[in-house]
């Protein structure tokens, strides 16, 4: 698959009917089973209710973050949300996929805190080998610090569509046919992380941090990832023939999820790096050609 410009046929058959293909595994998410808190010592990142819930901190001292035990390579990836509440400028929540290395690939929510009464700013990106600068931006169409929302990313050979509780909010197609780099090799790990970043998350850096407000805390549920996912220690994964919840790995979007994609751009994106020639002085991105 790695290479792979489009999803064929004979690509869904070498799939399905080998033995060492990545193959799909739904789970059920439980955060003591299936994540690994990465930073943030003294308490400051907490899993809670036998692995049900978990909770990053920051503080003027340190953020926390967490990684996925598992890693994968293409898969369906929900995680519930409720984003620190209040003045939480200068904060930034991250959410993303990434494989490990200097080019690394990835696919990001980052949600950036505001002043107590403004929108969070939600910032998605795309890297490919180590290559970025496709932001788009959105507002929300409710407060995400005021319960759980679900945020997902479905991954596979065909696009990738970042969704927000069932609502698309972006799609990147897979237009290696055209020179356009696609993340459809490299193993990739969930990762979240709280920290502070008042150098640029709120109006550019304008807005600090008010320590005074914290410890600041956003909470995690939910967790499932629909997935291919990698056994180290047999140098493979093992799939489930056939299995209709594998529906996903041929998924596009359709019709009734390209108007919501349409709604959610014209009502709520913010920026959009294709939309922006200053930064590109030599031409757009090839992908900009598609609209989205």
């Amino acid at each position: 698959m790695a290479g792979a410009a489009s999803f064929t046929t004979t690509t869904l058959l070498f799939v399905l009917l080998s033995q060492t293909a990545f193959t799909a595994a739904a789970s059920i998410g439980n955060f003591l089973r299936d994540f690994d808190i990465t930073w943030g010592n003294n308490g400051r990142a907490k899993i809670m209710n036998d692995g049900n819930l978990l909770q990053l901190s920051l503080d003027q001292k340190s953020g926390s973050g967490f990684q996925s035990k598992n890693q994968y390579l293409f898969g369906k990836i929900d995680m519930k949300m409720k984003l620190v509440p209040g003045n939480s400028a200068g904060t930034v929540t991250a959410y993303y996929l990434s494989s490990q290395g200097p080019e690394q690939d990835e696919i990001d929510f980052e949600f950036l805190g505001n002043l107590s009464g403004q929108p969070y700013t939600l910032h998605t990106n795309v890297f490919t080998r180590g290559k970025g600068n496709r932001e788009q931006q959105f507002h929300l169409w409710f407060d995400p610090a005021a319960d759980f929302h679900t945020y997902s990313i479905l991954w596979n050979p065909q696009q990738i569509v970042w969704s927000v509780d069932g609502v698309p909010i972006r799609v990147f197609d897979n237009l290696e046919k055209r020179g356009v780099l696609y993340p459809n090799s490299r193993l990739m790990r969930v990762y979240s992380s709280l920290w502070n970043a008042d150098e640029w998350a709120t109006r550019g850096g304008l807005v600090k941090t008010d320590w005074s407000k914290a410890p600041f805390v956003a909470s995690y549920s939910g967790f499932n990832a629909d997935a291919c996912v990698w056994h180290p220690a047999a140098g493979s994964s093992t799939c489930a023939n056939g299995r209709s919840s594998n529906g996903w790995f041929g998924e596009e979007m359709d019709a009734t999820g390209l108007q919501r994609l349409k709604w959610v751009r014209k009502n709520y994106m913010v920026y959009n790096y294709c939309t922006d020639p200053k930064r590109f002085p030599h031409g757009l991105p090839p992908e900009c050609s598609t609209g989205f």
